[in-house]
């Protein structure tokens, strides 16, 4: 399975398909401009600073995300944010334009009116493009959750691994052939990851990355890999694999550790 054009195939995105069907799967659909999105204001403090971006995986909608009780936990937990459920299917990915809407449409219009933190929260493949946003747009982010994210084939995170790890494989030479300058391959995005070995990042840097899976997640060997370059503190895991239940208690159980600002009072 591949995302994006590598070395060793040249696979089209549609290849990530089978390899992410969650609930709620269906077909894929068109990517257009601009992206559907839905606001939501806090619910305690009606001048919030901080926005959350829910980025779905490659077939949910993103009003799963208020159907499996992630916006009422940021209530629960008494957080001064206001949050973004984005539309970004797998349609945006396969057309190479998921990173150029974001920025356009989220979060351009979100720095022009006021925000002094924006957060992406991504899940599967919304975590994957999560962290494509914060490797090409340095210090736009002031965090990063994600959850069960698509991190690439096998066969990558096997050379990882074989090689002692992230902190000591040095990746590919040069871009692939056939790579896309619009959106870096997984080869580059891990070899991005490698700045998280042996430092806390920092807002302006790379942020804060918060990552949480199922242990038996299908994804979890690569997440295995990642979660040992960060901070113990900011690794989560869950009993289960790729569902909606396993992000859920994995949500609720990494938001209180998150540095959001509360609700006054």
């Amino acid at each position: 399975m591949r995302i994006f054009f590598s070395a060793r195939r040249h696979l089209p995105i549609l290849a990530l398909g089978a390899a992410l069907v969650v609930t709620g799967c269906g077909g894929l659909r068109t990517a257009k401009a601009p992206l559907d999105r839905t606001f939501e204001k806090s619910s305690c403090t009606p001048n919030a600073d901080t926005l959350i971006v829910m980025l779905p995986g490659a077939y949910s909608h993103p009003d799963e995300f208020e159907r499996e009780g992630f916006v009422k936990a940021l209530n629960d937990n008494r957080l001064a944010v206001d949050v973004m459920r984005v539309d970004a299917h797998l349609g945006y990915y396969n057309a190479k334009t998921i990173l150029e809407r974001l920025s356009q449409d989220v979060m351009v219009p979100a720095r022009s009116q006021g925000y002094k933190a924006i957060w992406i929260v991504g899940i599967s493949v919304g975590g994957f493009g999560g962290l494509l946003y914060a490797q090409t747009h340095p210090g736009e982010l002031a965090g990063l959750v994600a959850i069960a994210p698509y991190l690439g084939e096998r066969a990558l995170g096997t050379d990882i691994a074989n090689a002692g790890g992230l902190a000591r494989w040095t990746g590919p030479l040069g871009d692939p052939p056939g790579s896309d300058p619009r959106i870096p391959n997984e080869a580059q995005l891990w070899q991005w990851l490698r700045g998280y070995v042996g430092a806390t990042a920092t807002f302006g840097a790379r942020p804060p990355l918060y990552l949480g899976y199922g242990v038996d997640d299908r994804f979890a060997f690569s997440h295995r890999l990642l979660g040992a370059a960060l901070p113990a503190n900011r690794v989560f895991t869950t009993e289960g694999g790729h569902d909606w239940p396993e992000w859920t208690r994995l949500w609720r159980r990494m938001l209180p550790t998150l540095p959001l600002p509360g609700c006054p009072g």
